[in-house]
């Protein structure tokens, strides 16, 4: 099997700097699986590398799309595996790196995607009806497991979810788990970690600088252009909660206590997903062999025979 190493974890856990090590250890070359960072523009927000950041490692999955693009799983899974490819062709390390998982686990296991029904305009316009809060009630009492794993920002996920379980009396779930998720690649996959407490101060520290560095600029340039907070690339945390900002429904405080708090919860949840979803290997960051016991991982898997 091809050999691919996976790097995951929430926001502000310190996974940009130890993907560039490890990539500069073991000649990797980087595949950003963030549903966010795919897109032009969508620089602060998300958190994305910068230039001088990747240190001359080579990263793809970046800067892909226009804002008011649409970009799916499949698209993703589609792209990855194009790179893995093309990154194993020149004898280097495939390296995912990200914190989306269902992007992730898509791309190394035999995932499969079934087509979305679209011929029910009165079950849509149902869905349309409801608040992103009610679409995510009504789930969590049809498919716990994909109100679970689904952002609650994420409306066109929350919808689809929705309309399979009305539309064929299955569950997202029970189709994902209806396929054998054989993984078709090799994959280590590490996870960062830190302390909850350690890990929940560095995300509000990390929201504060962005403000810093120009999230409301960011904002309003992106509208400015055209991009409105109905497009799926406004759905990512550190976007979506600017609508209410924008309308004077919140102060700029309240605005970064919502960021702050979305982030925390996403944690959270990014750590139960992962945890449930995938065989994966935490490593603390906050071990100051951290780097250490981690190349000595890698170093194992590359010499384990298939």
């Amino acid at each position: 099997m091809k050999k691919v190493l996976v790097l995951v974890g929430p926001t502000a856990v310190g996974k940009t700097d130890f993907s560039i090590e490890l990539a500069k250890q073991f000649d990797g070359e980087i595949i950003s699986g963030d549903s966010i960072q795919v897109y032009r523009g969508f620089d602060i927000g998300s958190g994305k590398i910068s230039k001088e950041e990747m240190q001359d490692v080579s990263h793809s999955c970046i800067d892909i799309l226009e804002p008011t693009d649409k970009y799916s799983v499949a698209d993703f899974q589609a792209n990855a595996r194009e790179k893995i490819d093309e990154i194993l062709s020149h004898q280097h390390l495939p390296m995912i790196v990200g914190g989306t998982g269902l992007y992730i686990k898509a791309c190394i296991y035999d995932y499969t995607f079934e087509k979305q029904p679209d011929e029910y305009p009165e079950l849509i316009k149902k869905y349309e009806s409801m608040n992103n809060e009610e679409l995510l009630d009504y789930l969590q009492t049809i498919d716990p497991e994909q109100a679970q794993a689904i952002h609650p920002n994420n409306r066109k996920r929350l919808i689809r979810a929705c309309l399979i379980y009305d539309t064929t009396n299955i569950t997202k779930s029970e189709i994902i788990e209806s396929q054998e998720h054989k993984p078709i690649y090799d994959a280590l996959i590490i996870g960062c970690t830190l302390p909850r407490e350690l890990l929940y101060e560095r995300i509000n520290q990390r929201v504060l600088k962005m403000i810093d560095l120009g999230l409301l600029d960011e904002i309003k340039s992106l509208l400015e252009k055209g991009v409105t907070f109905n497009d799926q690339a406004m759905q990512g945390i550190g976007y979506r909660e600017w609508s209410k900002y924008m309308s004077k429904e919140m102060t700029l405080d309240e605005t970064i206590a919502e960021i702050q708090k979305h982030s925390r919860q996403f944690a959270k949840r990014q750590y139960t997903w992962f945890n449930n979803q995938t065989p994966i290997h935490w490593v603390d960051m906050s071990d100051e062999d951290a780097i250490k016991k981690t190349k000595e991982l890698i170093e194992n898997w590359r010499n384990r025979s298939e």
